[in-house]
């Protein structure tokens, strides 16, 4: 088994809740979206992105808007939806029993291992 196919499943598991988490902050275009993705070492392509933002807005996770742009075609700016702000409410809580499960299970791995 490759590691690098363990660590792009990992990281696909997660990119729904980064995107949304992202977007907390307010509606983003998928430039700049995949920009704080990638400034976060979370490493995607456009080709993956476009077609989750999709997936969330049929959801009813997301809603979205066209913008004018002054340097070429209007852009689509997506945000969180009243249900999306919800959504990332329990995914948060969810994240945070997921990290203390994991950090409990391999510190109390790793102590095992040393003896």
């Amino acid at each position: 088994m490759k590691i690098e196919n363990t660590k792009a499943q990992m990281r696909k598991g997660v990119l729904e809740f980064c995107i949304l988490s992202i977007l907390q902050n307010g509606d983003a275009y998928t430039s700049e979206i995949l920009s704080q993705l990638k400034d976060a070492k979370m490493l995607v392509v456009e080709g993956t992105v476009y077609p989750l933002l999709t997936r969330l807005k049929n959801a009813g996770l997301l809603k979205y808007r066209w913008e004018e742009s002054t340097s070429g075609p209007p852009r689509k700016y997506y945000g969180l939806t009243e249900t999306g702000k919800l959504f990332l409410t329990e995914l948060n809580t969810t994240w945070s029993d997921l990290v203390k499960a994991v950090n409990l299970i391999t510190k109390t791995t790793t102590k095992s291992t040393k003896k």
